[in-house]
């Protein structure tokens, strides 16, 4: 019988989720994310550590568009110790939304104090 997402975990990363294109996303960064956060530019192909590293990338991306990450679910990694989000990125514009034919995994690690302490990006 599979293992499900610690409550805490899930409840964080939806609540994550629901955030990100939105105005909140700046002020729940501190909620969500350890302050030694360790998250990908994926763009840039480098690591970025820290609230404000991870504020100011995020900032980059809204001023060059409105990006959105859509939620399609959550499970434990085959290790067991990290959550892996099955996600659909996409972008708002003038004409709508429009989003990625394929999916992508965004997988977590926490920290002891319950925030997201890493994230990488993996295809399925």
């Amino acid at each position: 019988m599979p293992v499900e997402v610690p409550a805490a975990q899930e409840a964080l990363l939806r609540k994550m989720y629901d955030v990100f294109s939105t105005a909140e996303r700046d002020a729940f960064i501190p909620h969500c994310l350890a302050p030694d956060v360790n998250w990908p530019n994926v763009a840039d192909g480098i690591r970025l550590h820290g609230h404000e590293a991870v504020r100011a990338y995020w900032a980059a991306q809204f001023a060059a568009a409105h990006p959105l990450v859509g939620l399609e679910g959550l499970r434990l990694d085959e290790d067991g110790r990290r959550v892996v989000a099955l996600v659909r990125p996409g972008l708002r514009d003038a004409t709508g939304e429009h989003w990625a034919e394929e999916p992508v995994e965004h997988v977590y690690a926490f920290g002891a104090d319950g925030l997201v302490s890493r994230m990488d990006v993996r295809r399925p």
